[in-house]
């Protein structure tokens, strides 16, 4: 839900805006070994370039056991392994402007998964994560029958968050591919 009312937020400020869902993009467990054996996964690929070609990258996760999701942390993984021959290590990760969030039923919101996300980001792909995020707490009476958020505080920090993404995102030049 919080997935898609950003992305209508950012329609709303004119945004270009393409919605993914991981789980259309199935990638095997990452493995050292597997990857020498049968290369990076086609999906990996094309995660990829869905990143080349977007100024910004919003990216919602809830919260599992005090950290991301493995399927997040997965992908991460995979695309993480490209490298192409002109380019520095983890090149990919540095041309995007990028955006979290996370909802979850309990009193911490995600939170705590969420600065996880933060440190994989920023200290280990060296992306710029925009310091403003959303993190919805009780999140199944946080959203209205419509999908949009039912208190004040969290309205506003939505509207502070699309602000600075879209005016970050729209300073980003992507790389010729």
């Amino acid at each position: 839900m919080l997935a898609a009312l950003v992305a209508k937020h950012l329609t709303i400020a004119n945004a270009d805006v393409t919605t993914i869902s991981l789980a259309d993009y199935p990638l095997p467990i990452y493995d050292g070994d597997l990857e020498d054996e049968t290369g990076i996964p086609e999906n990996a690929f094309k995660l990829r370039k869905l990143i080349e070609t977007h100024h910004g990258i919003f990216i919602a996760s809830p919260e599992y056991n005090s950290s991301i999701t493995p399927l997040l942390k997965n992908t991460l993984d995979w695309i993480s392994r490209i490298q192409l021959p002109e380019e520095e290590p983890l090149q990919l990760f540095h041309t995007s402007v990028y955006a979290v969030g996370g909802a979850s039923p309990g009193a911490h919101g995600s939170l705590r998964g969420l600065m996880h996300l933060r440190t994989i980001m920023e200290v280990s792909l060296g992306c710029l994560v925009l310091p403003e995020m959303i993190s919805i707490n009780f999140a199944g009476k946080s959203f209205d029958e419509n999908g949009d958020l039912t208190k004040d505080h969290q309205i506003k920090r939505l509207h502070k968050l699309i602000e600075r993404f879209v005016s970050e995102a729209s300073h980003v030049k992507l790389q010729d591919n």
